[in-house]
This record gives C-alpha cells, sequence and structure tokens, in this order.
C-alpha cells in the first residue's frame, strides 16, 4: 500500500500472519536491546537488528533475527536496512548511555543520541513503519525532582547533556505523530541491570560491582554511597516493551520497580551473595550525577497491565550468577 503525507511517499508493509510483526530493534546486541529481541523472537514476531558493536556485543544477537552491522548516524546504510526490511514496529534503543562520558563530550553525545534517532524516524516515516517504541530515561530526564516518587509529568530538568538529549528525542518523536501519524510509546526507564550489561565500562553500576567483587576486587562508589536508583531488571523491562507493542499509543511511561535502593545496599547485598568481606572505596562523587530518584509506576501499570515482577535480591543473584559463568568462559 502506498500513500503521500506531506509529499513523503510512505511504503506500508503488509502485517505478517497471525498478528506478527516486522520488528526492527536498533542497539540490538546491547544490553537491554539484546532482552528484547529475545522476546520478540519467543513471541513468533520477525526481527532485525542494527548495531555498530561499539558497546554491543555479537554474540548477544538471537540467531533468528537478521543482523546488520550498521551506526544509527550512517544514514545511507540504514536507509539500505530500512528499504529492505520495511519494518513495521521500530524499538529503538541504540544510544550513548554514560551519563559521564555525555559531559566530557556533549558534542558526540547529541550527535549519536539526537541526530541518530532522527535518522531512525525520517526512515520509520519514509518507509511505512506505523510505530516506535523509544527507550528514554526516568533515572536523567527528572534530574533531582522535589517531589519523589517522579511521576511523567515531574519538571524536567535533565543535569547531564545525556539526559537532555534523551529529552530532546522525545520532543522529535512527539512531532513526528504530529505531522505524520507515527505511532509512538516513550518508556522512560530506571536503572536498569542484569545479564550482558558491561561489567567494564563507566555505566551499570550492578555489574561493575559484580564483576570487580567476584575478582575479590573492592569497587570504587563515588560520593557516600547513600545516593539512590531506581534499579529495574533487565527481564521486566524486556516485557514492557513486548506490551508496549500493542498498547500505550501516545503515552510517556516510568519503567522502574517504582522503589528507592541506595548504592550502599547494591554493594551490601552483593557482597553478601558473593561472600566478599571487603569494603568500598569512596572517591568524590562525579558532575551530572543525581542524589536521589525513583520513579512513580502506576501509569505503566494502568496504561500497559505492567508491573515488575523480579525483586532486587533475585535479579541481583541472577546477575552475579551469569558474570560468574562469563568469567569462568
Amino acid at each position: 500500500m502506498v500513500c503521500k503525507i506531506g509529499g513523503w511517499c510512505l511504503l506500508f508493509p503488509m502485517v505478517l500472519e497471525g498478528g506478527r510483526l516486522r520488528i526492527l530493534v536498533t542497539g540490538g546486541a546491547g544490553f537491554i536491546g539484546s532482552h528484547i529481541v529475545d522476546r520478540y523472537i519467543a513471541e513468533k514476531h520477525t526481527v532485525c537488528v542494527v548495531d555498530n558493536l561499539s558497546k554491543g556485543r555479537r554474540k548477544n544477537v538471537n540467531p533468528k533475527a537478521e543482523f546488520y552491522e550498521v551506526d544509527i548516524c550512517n544514514r545511507i546504510a540504514l536507509e539500505d536496512v530500512f528499504e529492505k526490511e520495511r519494518p513495521e514496529v521500530v524499538n529503538h534503543h541504540a544510544a550513548q548511555v554514560d551519563v559521564r562520558f555525555s559531559v566530557r563530550d556533549p558534542v558526540f553525545d547529541a550527535q549519536t543520541n539526537i541526530v541518530g534517532s532522527l535518522n531512525i524516524l525520517e526512515l520509520a516515516v519514509r518507509y511505512g513503519a506505523r510505530r516506535i517504541i523509544y527507550a528514554s530515561s526516568g533515572g536523567a530526564v527528572y534530574g533531582e525532582p522535589k517531589v519523589l516518587p517522579a511521576v511523567e509529568e515531574s519538571l524536567i530538568n535533565p543535569m547531564s547533556p545525556y539526559g537532555a538529549s534523551k529529552h530532546a528525542v522525545e520532543h522529535y518523536i512527539n512531532l513526528y505523530g504530529l505531522n505524520y501519524g507515527l505511532e509512538y510509546v516513550i518508556l522512560r526507564y530506571g536503572n536498569v541491570f542484569g545479564p550482558r550489561q558491561d561489567p567494564f565500562g563507566e555505566a551499570g553500576v550492578v555489574a561493575i560491582f559484580a564483576n570487580l567483587i567476584l575478582k575479590g576486587e573492592s569497587p570504587t562508589v563515588f560520593g557516600d554511597g547513600e545516593q539512590t536508583r531506581d534499579f529495574v531488571f533487565v527481564g521486566d523491562v524486556a516485557d514492557a516493551n513486548l506490551l508496549a507493542l500493542t498498547k500505550g499509543t501516545g503515552q510517556v511511561l516510568n519503567i522502574g520497580s517504582g522503589k528507592e535502593t541506595s548504592v550502599n545496599r547494591i554493594f551490601s547485598e552483593l557482597a553478601a551473595i558473593i561472600g566478599f568481606e571487603g569494603k568500598p572505596r569512596y572517591e568524590s562523587s562525579r558532575v551530572g550525577e543525581v542524589k536521589r530518584i525513583f520513579l512513580d509506576i502506576s501509569r505503566a501499570k494502568s496504561v500497559l497491565g505492567w508491573l515488575p515482577r523480579t525483586s532486587i535480591s533475585d535479579g541481583l543473584r541472577e546477575t552475579v550468577r551469569c558474570i560468574r559463568e562469563e568469567i569462568r568462559d
């Protein structure tokens, strides 16, 4: 089916039989994206993955997914993927996600998160995608909320270029919805943790701590450790992305545990699980980092029928188990 809107030639793909969809997942070789790909494929959807492997790993990609090693900032290569695959749904997780790096290099952060996302939106409209699911950040866009838990209507006051870039894309998505009829769901994540999280980067405190403690080393805590986050298990986040295929159109939804957990508690629980008797090292807090944040998730419950099913303790144990296996391999 072909339709013209505002000069665009839109090519609407045929829906696969049995309610199955053609889905493109950007960042699908990464930590969160690869779990979402697995969930979609388990539900018999047809999935292709776009990832430049700067942070993602090829081995994370489900073998039933078509894989393209493409950077979302490479418009020409990205268009080739859209032209070939004609996705009905785009799940957009490719991003520069490191808060500290965004402070050091805000231009690169904006090029990846804003310009790269505009490439996705332009091509989604041009090649007939009807829906985009966007991974935003509930941990970064609100800044330091005056009232907790943060609700979707809370003041947007990011403290880092990363938070600013993630929120800027929310506005662009809304514009593409208004101007071109592109359906969307925006998911503002808490601090996602779980298997496949990179233990060697600067982001992802759970994986970093677990990896060091398993090696008998003391992790570094920036600040006094009483800063809090809303830690949510990656399997629960994948569930939310599955539900967002058919629910939540036009909504911005917090996706978290709905609970406030300190970094000190994360260290203590990991140490207890692993049997580590050492103490963390404490250093000065970092620019751009929030002191306290956790999310109100009642809208996601109402709109998606979603609630997190995995406790922090169970999620930490599963994360340790998987990192232990990686170390052995």
